[in-house]
């Protein structure tokens, strides 16, 4: 197994690709940071569920696509922040994502969050990736 130098890209593409097949499920390699985005996507509604297998040798999340009819609750996802040229954000800066009905998700001081409650908190950070 390849290191991956962009685990978050990797997991966009994991995602994508499974709703492009149409996949009830599918697993990606498990790291915190994969895990936090996916607690995100859960509590907004992107995705049915997520969980931390451990029965295969490394471990690696199990993440439940939700689809509404035959069309996947996702509609695209763009990695933003990329190891060749980081974006970070102030809590000013933080950009609406199709004015409002996607959303930002960024890394923080505390934690990944949406880019809605980074402006609440009136907190910057690192913006990873946009969802609509």
């Amino acid at each position: 197994m390849a290191a991956l130098t962009d685990p978050i890209a990797d997991l966009l593409t994991c995602i994508r690709n499974a709703i492009q097949v149409h996949k009830k499920e599918f697993f990606v390699p498990y790291s915190k940071m994969k895990s936090d985005i996916a607690a995100i996507l859960k509590k907004e509604g992107y995705i049915t569920d997520y969980e931390l297998d451990n029965t295969a040798t490394h471990p690696r999340l199990k993440i439940v696509a939700r689809y509404v009819g035959k069309a996947s609750a996702i509609a695209g996802l763009r990695r933003i922040s990329r190891p060749g040229l980081r974006r970070y954000v102030g809590s000013e800066e933080i950009p609406r994502v199709l004015g409002g009905m996607g959303i930002a998700i960024l890394s923080t001081s505390r934690g990944v969050m949406t880019g809605h409650e980074a402006r609440r908190q009136k907190v910057g950070g690192e913006l990873l990736a946009y969802i609509w």
